[in-house]
């Protein structure tokens, strides 16, 4: 499902090329690319930069595709039928990565203390048994998407810093975000960890209980990154650098909005206003507003990579037996797009 550009309507009829030349821009890549996106709050710069024009501001004709995994966007991104994505590292983006077929040329959603981040959830039965602190998560199921994806390194996370096997806990690949939503909201799973936006919104129609952050156990960790292919990253640095650019626009618009609380308050009614379109668009606007300023978590500037969170991600990758063990940093990031943190 695509959606075309308001900015875009007002000049119709004036063609991609005239209008990029009107601004003084080139057109750095022939034909529509697509940005693979999930409808999650923390996909909010690619809303902001797509609605408020800024890839056609870079020269770049992009429509949001949207996906219900991390690990699809990846196969998405290497069969072309996606050009960039921004999501967390999972085992199949990583075997793509040591395939040749994507690199990860930045970073995105983090974890920072003292800001909201992932949200430890528990399902109303398995809070009322007595799962009320994540140190009580033996034995208990968690819910992920796919082996490899974020959730299950959270669930890594968690056990390791409550001194669980990761064996002990019961982890239940249920495939599509809603159909984790679906089984915590009626006890069919026991516990999950999910972004805030979505773990409020639970939390708020009495669907779970909060039990944790994950920002307690992985403070520092890099929970999604931008990606592209290896042949845009290698033969369209031009075009790379632009995406780049207009997304990092759209980052410093949703940090100053919602985390540092920099913007005034009608730049903060009217990126909420964008995010509503894609993300709890089923709430009312001025509750889905809220749950942005409640569950805001940091995008990083300018998409700077944290180098040393990525990096642990791929060696427990491997050492889980995920991925194969020959599979170096040079195959999986260029490093030549962003600052590293």
């Amino acid at each position: 499902m695509t959606f075309k550009l308001t900015r875009r309507q007002t000049l119709v009829g004036m063609g991609a090329l005239s209008v990029t030349a009107a601004l003084g821009m080139p057109a750095l890549a022939k034909g529509k690319r697509n940005l693979a996106v999930l409808h999650l709050a923390s996909h909010a710069p690619s809303y902001i930069a797509f609605e408020r024009g800024y890839f056609d501001d870079a020269g770049l004709d992009i429509d949001l595709k949207f996906f219900e995994a991390a690990q699809p966007m990846a196969v998405g991104i290497a069969s072309g039928d996606a050009d960039f994505g921004v999501t967390a590292m999972s085992g199949g983006l990583i075997s793509l990565a040591e395939k040749g077929a994507v690199k990860v040329i930045g970073g995105a959603l983090a974890e920072e203390k003292g800001i909201a981040g992932n949200v430890i959830l528990a399902s109303n039965k398995a809070y009322d048994a007595g799962l009320t602190d994540p140190s009580k998560l033996a034995d208990k199921s968690f819910g992920i998407t796919t082996a490899g994806s974020s959730f299950h390194f959270m669930a890594h996370k968690i056990a390791q810093a409550n001194d669980i096997p990761l064996s002990e806990i019961q982890l239940r690949p249920l495939q599509k975000l809603g159909a984790i939503v679906g089984a915590l909201s009626t006890g069919q799973i026991d516990a999950w960890a999910i972004q805030p936006n979505v773990a409020k919104k639970m939390i708020r129609e009495d669907a779970a209980k909060q039990i944790g952050l994950v920002s307690d156990y992985a403070p520092d960790y890099q929970v999604t990154t931008a990606f592209t292919s290896t042949k845009n990253a290698s033969e369209e640095r031009e075009m790379t650098e632009a995406f780049i650019k207009a997304y990092s626009r759209a980052i410093a618009d949703y940090n100053a909005a919602f985390v540092d609380n920099t913007a005034d308050d009608a730049e903060r009614d009217a990126i909420a206003k964008i995010v509503h379109k894609y993300v709890e668009s089923d709430s009312p606007a001025d509750v889905a507003k809220q749950n942005l300023i409640d569950g805001a978590m940091r995008v990083n500037n300018d998409l700077a990579l944290s180098l040393n969170s990525c990096t642990e991600q791929l060696e427990w990758f491997k050492s889980e037996g995920m991925v194969k063990d020959n599979i170096t940093q040079e195959q999986l990031f260029d490093t030549s797009y962003v600052k590293i943190i």
